[in-house]
């Protein structure tokens, strides 16, 4: 791990990091979050019978928007050209809940790991959103990066 916090300055200022001089290369994230929920509610979400409609659907299109917002969340994030986001939801049963997945793609100066996050946490908050009628108590757990690659620090994959 770097010991140098790259969003401050020498003063101990936070800044936006200066990325001109960087190589644009392809770069990809891909991000994980699960949503834990009682297997009546999971019941919901694979029925397709969630009073707000398709839950995984339109929590995969908030996800989408979730990274493309990215920059205006996240105060010191570089707004992207993203050239693709993906999003997997997957009702699991052995949770119970729904495993979300992102993969964010680009090519830049610097990378999409905090898109891919973002993606996952937003579709997260929606299915919460879609399914609070049914049970408050669900948690959203696990939001974490997966696997970068790109850039001047090269690929990175998170241990299981």
């Amino acid at each position: 791990m770097s010991g140098k916090l790259t969003h401050f300055d020498g003063a101990g200022q936070a800044h936006m990091v200066d990325v001109s001089g960087k190589a644009v290369t392809d770069r990809t994230a891909q991000a994980e979050a699960l949503v834990l929920m009682a297997p009546e509610t999971l019941a919901l979400v694979e029925a397709g019978d969630a009073k707000k409609g398709d839950v995984l659907g339109v929590a995969r299109l908030a996800g989408i928007m979730g990274a493309k917002k990215t920059a205006e969340l996240i105060p010191l994030c570089h707004p992207l050209p993203i050239t693709k986001v993906a999003l997997d939801l997957v009702a699991e049963p052995a949770l119970p809940g729904v495993r979300i997945t992102a993969t964010v793609r680009t090519s830049g100066q610097t990378g999409v790991e905090m898109e891919a996050l973002t993606a996952v946490t937003t579709a997260a908050l929606t299915v919460y959103d879609m399914l609070k009628a049914a049970e408050k108590g669900m948690r959203i757990e696990g939001v974490r990066l997966l696997t970068k690659t790109g850039g001047k620090s090269g690929d990175w994959e998170a241990g299981t």
